[in-house]
């Protein structure tokens, strides 16, 4: 079955930094667009960010940017999404997708789905 697992969640204090990972079982993601998203208690799911096969593009939704920085090493099979100067309403599950096509886009396919990682923001 192929499945994405995503590490790295936990308990931060507000303005501290927490780096996830996002790794796959059973493929490899260098042919896939990644996108990090997030759902917090009682909101729909947020796209958080994207980034090409290749890693030369990259999106940020607008309540992450500047903030947020998401990297690919396709030589470890990995990706990761840095977070800094965290805040209480970043608190969420954070999830990571393939997309079914290499690039970004509002409008691609994400075709496989980790199970997701709690990462909460809290004094």
């Amino acid at each position: 079955q192929l499945q994405l697992v995503e590490s790295g969640g936990g308990l931060v204090q507000p303005g501290g930094s927490l780096r996830l990972s996002c790794a796959p079982s059973g493929f490899t993601l260098e042919l896939y667009a990644i996108g990090w998203f997030r759902q917090a208690p009682g909101k729909g799911r947020e796209g958080v960010s994207c980034i090409s096969a290749s890693g030369a593009g990259t999106s940020y939704a607008d309540s992450v940017k500047g903030r947020f920085t998401t990297s690919r090493d396709n030589a470890k099979n990995t990706v990761y999404l840095q977070m800094n100067s965290l805040k209480s309403e970043d608190t969420a599950v954070y999830y990571c997708a393939a997309a079914s096509v290499p690039y970004c886009s509002a409008y691609v396919n994400y075709a496989y789905w980790g199970q997701g990682t709690q990462v909460t923001v809290s004094s």
